[in-house]
């Protein structure tokens, strides 16, 4: 009898969104026995910009080490290389090529025909984050049968930043499930911590001062303490 391996399908507008919003539960998938696919939207070439001087990387061996980067932490999450796709769109620029996008988006999808997605949630700050979760959502609706949606959450957009500073964190989760309209969800990914936390220390050109000259981390370390809990959340559809 042949077994039907069921997939997942992850997009990260750029490399580190697939281990900061949903690594833990990629790791879990695996473990499952699901085959887990990493979509990496942009090349993330621009992530330096105003945290290095001009004797820093250029803007193309950015892009060469955050590939080698999200090469080693996804290998330590489990998912094979040959499973990732890199699509090397400009970063920060998504949106410039949106019709090309959405037609990679859609062979990916057609091709893989996975079980479930994980993708970042429309009131995300970064606007490479808001365009994939735009093209994924009108994508995901042509589909039948259509996957499991998961909704990331990276870094809010205004006004839901502030307020997350201000509100404890369950009246933050009742304020906000109010408007994407999706259930919030937590998933336990206790047993595959320890995983995520390796994954997350391969990307040092984001979470050290990596380079001379270079003031601090692009992401700082208060920022990091929201993804190192034994708890994932997302949106679901």
């Amino acid at each position: 009898m042949c077994t039907v391996v069921k997939r997942v399908v992850v997009f990260a507008p750029h490399p580190d969104d697939e281990t900061l919003g949903c690594g833990g539960s990629v790791a879990e998938k695996l473990i499952e026995g699901y085959e887990v696919f990493v979509v990496f939207m942009t090349d993330g070439r621009h992530a330096l910009e105003g945290f290095v001087g001009s004797n820093g990387p250029t803007p193309s061996e950015v892009k060469t080490i955050r590939r080698a980067e999200a090469i080693n932490a996804t290998r330590i999450l489990g998912v094979q290389e040959n499973n990732l796709f890199f699509l090397d769109f400009e970063d920060k620029k998504l949106y410039e090529s949106e019709c090309a996008v959405r037609e990679r988006v859609v062979g990916i999808l057609k091709e893989l025909s996975p079980a479930a997605v994980f993708f970042p949630q429309e009131r995300e700050y970064n606007v490479d984050h808001r365009v994939t979760n735009s093209i994924l959502r009108e994508t995901l609706g042509t589909l039948d049968p259509r996957p499991i949606e998961y909704s990331y959450i990276i870094a809010w957009s205004f006004p839901f930043y502030p307020l997350q500073h201000i509100m404890t964190e369950n009246m933050f989760d009742r304020v906000v499930s109010g408007f994407p309209k999706r259930t919030l969800v937590e998933v336990d990914i206790l047993r595959t911590f320890s995983l995520k936390e390796d994954a997350i220390e391969q990307y040092r050109s984001q979470t050290t001062r990596m380079f001379s000259g270079q003031k601090r981390p692009v992401l700082k370390h208060s920022f990091l303490r929201r993804f190192l809990k034994s708890k994932e959340r997302f949106f679901i559809n």
